[in-house]
């Protein structure tokens, strides 16, 4: 699997947060590969629970935005669109501060649901959360 690297680099798919959680929360798609994407996002006042540690809304937000925009990569963005529709995190360990890496491979591609698994890493490559996220493949509403 490969999306086209024409429409799918680094500026557009940054492109696509303006206006959204994505763009309150920081984060950043840093590198696009044949088969997965990274993004990056700031562990900081902003991604905090109570107890000073990143947010598990936070990382749960992380991995929706890379497996939604891996989805969005995939379909026929003339006749589709991609919603989530299931995920799941599991918080391995805590961060207090600097920043996260989420990296999305696909685990199944099809015409209708899409399934990601993506692994939230801090800098020194320890795994922080696992989620996997089921995205739906639907015809795009008449305008």
């Amino acid at each position: 699997m490969g999306w086209d690297k024409e429409t799918v680099n680094i500026h557009i798919l940054n492109q696509l947060s303006a206006n959204t959680m994505s763009q309150v929360l920081d984060i950043q798609f840093t590198e696009v590969g044949d088969d997965y994407m990274k993004a990056t996002m700031p562990v900081n006042h902003n991604t905090h629970q109570p107890y000073g540690l990143l947010h598990g809304g936070a990382s749960a937000a992380l991995a929706e935005t890379v497996g939604s925009v891996a989805s969005w990569a995939t379909i026929d963005r003339e006749r589709q669109i991609c919603v989530g529709i299931e995920i799941n995190c599991n918080h391995v360990r805590g961060k207090k501060d600097r920043l996260v890496t989420a990296t999305v491979r696909p685990l199944h591609i099809g015409a209708t649901t899409h399934v990601w698994d993506i692994r939230i890493t801090d800098e020194r490559d320890k795994l922080v959360c696992v989620s996997r996220l089921t995205v739906a493949v639907l015809k795009k509403p008449k305008e």
